[in-house]
């Protein structure tokens, strides 16, 4: 029975029917028995479906577009399609989103989040005729709103969507760092210093030439991401419970993908054989492949700014980070690299979610993976996180990077691997010498050079100068 308030005589709840029986819904929730049932079974990570908009979108886009495709080749009337549609982009618009309440990690191959889309379009839709919440009769979950679809193409194509519009959000993450890196690669174009391999000095460089290093790498990963975005754009809509197309008319998937291009504005392709489509996730585990490569060569560019930041007065004391926060409670005066830190975090979670998506996508058995929701979350949590990485390395570090000039240039003349640049001339064994007695003798390498004779000072400078150093001139 509906329980009534004493008063206003409004209902609480409404009651709605489903194959294990009868259950009473809130009255104002615009999900409906299969979205509550979906909540009391998945109390995993107190992360709602809303947590993740780009999928909710997606999910609304792939219902826009059925109740066109349906409307079109007459399985729809026009009042049901328009109300369905309208519904939609009020999802679409970010409207209803508390709605959206199932738990990201589901059992049931995200089954429980195309009811929880169903259900609230439905009722969204019911609203707009003028009918009440629930009024079934007039305008079903599944008989309208999931009218030719199964959750098999419906979820799929729409965590194709939503990873589509989270990626393009972490490209453009991508490339403001990459133009922070190269900006600073031009400040610091005449900045010589020492590079280093393995630690130990190596032979001289310009801070401007590791900068633009970075800005390289960073451009070669965005145009990784970027072809791995493309893969993602075939969807299996019009495939229905396992590919074969049941319950779904001639000419359904095609007018589909057609209208969820217009919709979504992006090159969508129909996959060519749907049952291959319907079970196979290869495209979510290379794009995860892809953001590891992103994470793991951050982390690599974190770690050096870290190392060359390091001091100030004990460490490499190169460069220096923008102090953004007091470093300790007990030593004062301390400023810690929080920033390159809390990516390279980050950069450990990416990686961790990319061995979560492997064993999902491993585990599939037969025509359909039963782990998509995990690979979606994990994906997820992938992009959004290495976007919002980026973001404040950019704002909160990279920007504000400076130089310690001065620093820098008496490691050049002090370092030992200054000799390297005198191997053509010195040869290698005479080299070696002046190497060792500097070591051993605290003197710098030009100092020895011309104590013992072996050329002059105006060959010394040019040989020494900063652009053959650096080898500037190619």
């Amino acid at each position: 029975m509906t329980t009534m308030t004493t008063i206003d005589a409004v209902p609480y709840t409404r009651s709605e029917h489903d194959l294990l029986g009868d259950r009473d819904v809130p009255a104002g929730a615009y999900w409906g028995v299969h979205t509550l049932r979906a909540v009391e079974n998945f109390p995993i990570t107190g992360q709602p479906l809303s947590s993740n908009m780009h999928l909710v979108r997606g999910l609304a886009a792939v219902k826009m577009a059925a109740a066109r495709t349906n409307r079109e080749l007459g399985l729809l009337d026009a009042g049901r399609a328009r109300a369905i549609e309208d519904a939609c982009r009020d999802v679409l618009s970010g409207k209803l989103s508390e709605q959206f309440v199932v738990d990201v990690i589901q059992g049931g191959a995200g089954t429980s989040s195309n009811m929880n889309a169903n259900e609230v379009i439905a009722n969204r839709a019911l609203e707009i005729l003028g009918r009440p919440k629930g009024d079934y009769a007039r305008l079903h979950p599944n008989d309208h709103v999931n009218l030719s679809q199964s959750t098999n193409d419906v979820y799929p194509t729409a965590v194709k969507l939503g990873t589509i519009f989270a990626a393009r959000e972490l490209l453009a993450a991508l490339t403001e760092l990459e133009e922070a890196f190269a900006a600073k690669a031009l400040e610091f174009r005449t900045v010589v210093k020492m590079g280093r391999t393995q630690l130990q000095d190596a032979v001289p460089m310009t801070l401007g030439q590791e900068f633009g290093t970075y800005a390289v790498t960073i451009g070669e990963d965005r145009l990784r991401l970027a072809e791995a975005d493309l893969l993602i754009h075939e969807i299996n809509l019009g495939a229905t419970a396992i590919g074969t197309g049941l319950n779904a008319p001639a000419g359904y998937a095609e007018a589909a993908c057609r209208h969820l291009a217009e919709i979504t504005g992006l090159p969508l392709v129909t996959a060519v054989d749907l049952i291959e489509a319907t079970q196979d996730v290869g495209a979510f585990v290379h794009l995860s492949g892809v953001l590891k490569r992103v994470a793991v060569k951050l982390s690599k560019i974190c770690n050096d700014l870290r190392l060359l930041s390091s001091g100030p007065r004990a460490g490499f004391g190169e460069i220096n980070l923008p102090a953004v926060q007091s470093g300790s409670s007990i030593m004062p005066g301390k400023i810690n690299p929080v920033i390159p830190e809390v990516v390279s975090q980050v950069a450990y979670e990416v990686v961790g979610n990319d061995v979560t998506i492997t064993m999902a996508a491993e585990a599939g058995q037969l025509q359909l993976n039963a782990f998509e929701p995990i690979i979606v979350h994990s994906l997820h949590k992938s992009i959004s996180h290495l976007e919002a990485a980026c973001r404040t390395l950019t704002a909160r570090c990279v920007r504000g990077i400076t130089a310690n000039t001065e620093r820098l240039r008496l490691t050049v003349e002090q370092s030992i691997g200054l000799v390297t640049a005198l191997n053509p001339q010195l040869g290698y064994s005479t080299a070696t010498a002046i190497a060792q007695e500097a070591l051993a003798t605290g003197k710098g390498v030009a100092e020895l050079v011309l104590e013992h004779g072996l050329l002059t000072a105006e060959q010394l400078e040019d040989l020494l100068s900063p652009q053959r150093l650096a080898n500037l001139s190619k």
